[in-house]
């Protein structure tokens, strides 16, 4: 049977619009529903083999039905003007992957699906009707499917599985549309009847006329015959606006619609113009001529089973670089290679594959390689990392699996197949866009060499001392028993204290404190909320107290103890390509999140310690993003404070201010500084006057006479945002990108969180590169040197040396060099070292 794949336009742009996070061209034109679009078109297309093919759209222009019911629709916002700007792109896109595009006026999509639908049905055609609106599976019939996609994935309606899962046949859904309504197209329904109700209605009474020839026949009680009376007419006036015609004139045959596959010019041309460069490989096209990749080329792409050999023979097929895979599996090591189109693979000892790896090695994940090999003494000579160039090409993905990967960089490739096989696929691929985008030493000088330094940090970790952190947990219960015990007393009864809903009541119904406005959810307690509170009731301090000191005791208390190793270490697993901006970030445990501020989060360091004979060295950068937005920015006065070692918060107060050095007090110093940090991140005046506690206005004029101050400054802040408009991305000054579409909404919020990114993502990312770049200097010299000492902890901007105390001194000289000559600009950087036996001594 031939077969008729009808797809709903409108419905599969709208699910990809609200559920692809936003995409854009370099010249700002948003794609994100176009990208969904396509992927979904092409997946079902190639699912269904299709003999014809439509896509059908709504037009502007009212349809009969809005002539019926002036309210038909009236509640729906027009479209989002980034939709309606890809909605052109849409036709043409539809067209040239071989589908009739369809729309009339007076009709909506629905119905010219309906009426194709039935069309292909009369002629013998199986009709698949691909959409996210259930109302079309009213069409459902012998000859008729529906695929509604779904979040999770995407479901196959054919009548028996309607009638499992709703209890009617197709043809009565209408009936209970009828009763139910449809707010989103403004369909009344019967008041007070909803879909459990209607669909008890219209299976025991087969339709809306039987149902309203005796309602209480059909087991309707007495309370919804009265709501069915009184709502009888809008009952079929929702009927009539609920079915789908089937009757469209001009559709008479479904001949126009038989699909000679997509147009290969056409199609390249438009993948061109909307940057979809990933699309090319997933249908067979070239973006240079357009002209399609010859058959064989794509019918090949498929990995080849690999062939078990000696550790000896893989070796023997190696080149001078090689793509590769490694797991460890009961002790022994089995090795994957990808050479000559084959996979042969080999079970082994570290010691078996050396001559291997001194070649040159491309893998995903060289972190992972390292730690197979290194603790053997084996080094490995990675010349390229797919899942590191993955990261740097699309720093906003947060999964860079080897088959997600594929899946972003070449679709055509099916992402189940081997690792080494993809490998060896993608590498050319994403190593051609690195060098185009400016970013491949990005990769060889600094990320690979990064995950060998990673690796020892995680092999090596940091000594916890279990049994102070155990007695400090069990401090920390005992105060937080307490607060409860006086939180309870306050409120004069118990409740749980976690329950924001709860608390609220507590809080803003018994005890009776200002509130915000009430949500569906409750009230607001978050600790912004909480901290505005504070001189209202003494409650408050000990809600505020409670909470840290909870989190505190479980996320760092016994939980640290129970992740340190038989010799009580703890090994941190750092992540390269967590973040948008080049951080790094940490987990098992989270020593990023480790607590700077506050007595307890300080005292915690206290058990983190060097073992007997040992201290550590803790290195931090001194306002590294303010010296780097001086340095960038090139603003004369900022460049000429720092260099002249002055204090910059109170020269920031002095200039802003009018103010000689002398005269800017304690208070007047804070509030420069938090103009320092937050002109960094953005910070607007409502954000400041709320950090502040002054007023909008106050805060604007503080921002103002900032930036008249620091003019250069205010130039680049402006200038990185236009930039970014405009290439849609900000680079740092070693040239990593971060795209950020954003800056094409034409939603403001979006916009301005846009704008935020954009000043602050160049001296973050850079303050980033440069403490990467410290890393791999210290991790090297350490061991040239010789010395007894090794680097175990990164934080933001501070680094951990563990070392013998008659090593202490020199390798204290050489991490303060490391951190200040890593980067070098009109202002130099500076590290803050101090030494000490626990994290804590050693902060100073």
């Amino acid at each position: 049977m031939k077969k008729f794949l009808i797809a709903d336009g409108n419905s599969i742009l709208n699910r990809a619009f609200y559920g692809i996070r936003p995409l854009s061209t370099r010249s700002g034109l948003p794609t994100n529903a176009l990208y969904g679009f396509v992927r979904m078109l092409k997946k079902h297309f190639d699912a269904v083999s299709p003999d014809y093919a439509a896509c059908a759209f709504d037009m502007r222009a009212p349809t009969f039905r809005h002539k019926l019911s002036e309210k038909y629709k009236a509640n729906r916002h027009g479209m989002p003007e980034e939709l309606a700007l890809q909605l052109p792109y849409a036709h043409r896109l539809a067209e040239a992957m071989g589908f009739a595009v369809v729309e009339k006026e007076g009709y909506e999509g629905d119905d010219l699906i309906g009426t194709l639908a039935s069309r292909g049905a009369e002629a013998g055609i199986h009709a698949y009707i691909l959409t996210g609106d259930r109302d079309s599976l009213q069409l459902l019939g012998e000859n008729v499917s529906v695929i509604l996609t779904k979040t999770k994935e995407d479901v196959l309606y054919d009548p028996a599985r309607f009638s499992e899962e709703y209890g009617i046949s197709p043809d009565q859904f209408v009936d209970v549309k009828a009763l139910m309504g449809d707010s989103s197209d403004n369909i009344p329904g019967v008041a007070g009847i909803g879909e459990k109700t209607a669909l008890k209605l219209i299976a025991s009474a087969a339709s809306l006329d039987r149902l309203y020839d005796d309602p209480a026949k059909s087991g309707a009680s007495a309370g919804v015959c009265a709501k069915l009376e009184a709502g009888r007419e809008d009952a079929f006036l929702s009927r009539t606006l609920a079915k789908i015609c089937c009757e469209v004139p001009g559709f008479d045959s479904v001949e126009e619609c038989k699909t000679s596959g997509i147009d290969s010019a056409a199609l390249a041309k438009l993948f061109g113009e909307l940057e979809f460069s990933a699309m090319f490989p997933l249908f067979g096209i070239s973006p240079s001529d357009g002209k399609a990749v010859p058959e064989e080329n794509t019918a090949s792409l498929h990995s080849p089973e690999p062939e078990s050999v000696s550790p000896e023979e893989l070796v023997s097929h190696a080149a001078e670089e090689n793509c590769i895979s490694v797991t460890e599996e009961n002790g022994s090591v089995v090795l994957s290679l990808f050479a000559d189109g084959e996979i042969y693979t080999a079970r082994g000892d570290a010691a078996s594959f050396a001559k291997l790896l001194g070649r040159g090695i491309i893998c995903h994940d060289a972190k992972k390689l390292f730690s197979v090999f290194s603790p053997k003494g084996i080094k490995a000579n990675v010349s390229f990392d797919t899942m590191l160039a993955s990261y740097l090409l699309n720093p906003s993905e947060k999964n860079h699996s080897i088959g997600r990967a594929a899946a972003h960089f070449a679709p055509s490739l099916p992402s189940d197949s081997s690792e080494v096989w993809l490998v060896a696929q993608i590498w050319r691929i994403l190593k051609d866009k690195l060098a185009e985008e400016g970013m491949l030493s990005l990769l060889t000088d600094m990320e690979i060499p990064l995950s060998r330094v990673l690796c020892d940090m995680e092999r090596d970790g940091i000594l916890l001392d279990t049994a102070g952190l155990h007695a400090f947990s069990d401090e920390l219960g005992r105060a937080e028993a307490l607060l409860v015990q006086e939180i309870y007393s306050r409120a004069g009864f118990e409740f749980n204290l976690n329950s924001p809903k709860q608390l609220g009541e507590v809080l803003f119904e018994k005890l009776g404190l200002p509130h915000g406005r009430k949500t569906k959810t409750g009230y607001s307690t978050d600790a912004e909320t909480l901290e505005k509170l504070r001189p209202c009731d003494g409650i408050i301090d000990r809600i505020l107290s409670y909470r840290e000191i909870s989190k505190l005791r479980s996320t760092y208390g016994d939980a640290l103890c129970a992740q340190a190793d038989e010799n009580g270490r703890v090994h941190t697993q750092f992540n390269q390509c967590g973040t948008a901006t080049g951080r790094l970030s940490s987990n098992d445990p989270n020593m990023q999140n480790i607590p700077v501020r506050g007595e307890l989060g300080r005292e915690l360091r206290r058990y983190f310690r060097a073992p007997e004979g040992r201290v550590l060295i803790d290195a931090d950068y001194s306002q590294i993003e303010l010296r780097l937005l001086a340095v960038i920015s090139g603003d004369r006065a900022m460049c000429d404070a720092f260099n002249s070692g002055a204090d910059i918060h109170a020269s920031t107060a002095a200039q802003v201010f009018g103010l000689s050095p002398d005269e800017v007090t304690p208070e007047l110093r804070g509030r420069a500084k938090a103009v320092n940090f937050g002109i960094v991140y953005g910070i607007g005046d409502y954000s400041l006057a709320q950090d502040l506690g002054i007023s909008r206005r106050e805060a604007g004029e503080y921002i103002a006479g900032y930036l008249a101050s620091y003019p250069g400054v205010a130039g680049y802040l402006e200038k990185t945002v236009a930039d970014a408009k405009r290439d849609g991305y900000t680079s740092t000054v070693f040239g990593r990108r971060r795209y950020i579409p954003e800056l094409s909404s034409r939603n403001k919020n979006l916009v301005a969180f846009g704008e935020r990114v954009a000043k602050n993502s160049p001296i973050q990312g850079s303050a980033a590169d440069i403490i990467k770049i410290a890393m791999i200097d210290v991790h090297r010299r350490l061991e040239e040197e010789g010395l007894d000492a090794r680097l175990i902890l990164q934080v933001h901007d501070e680094l951990i040396v563990e070392a013998a105390e008659k090593d202490c001194e020199r390798a204290a000289e050489l991490l303060r060099s490391s951190m200040e000559n890593a980067y070098r600009g009109e202002v130099l950087l500076r590290a803050d070292v101090s030494v000490g036996r626990t994290w804590l001594d050693a902060k100073g």
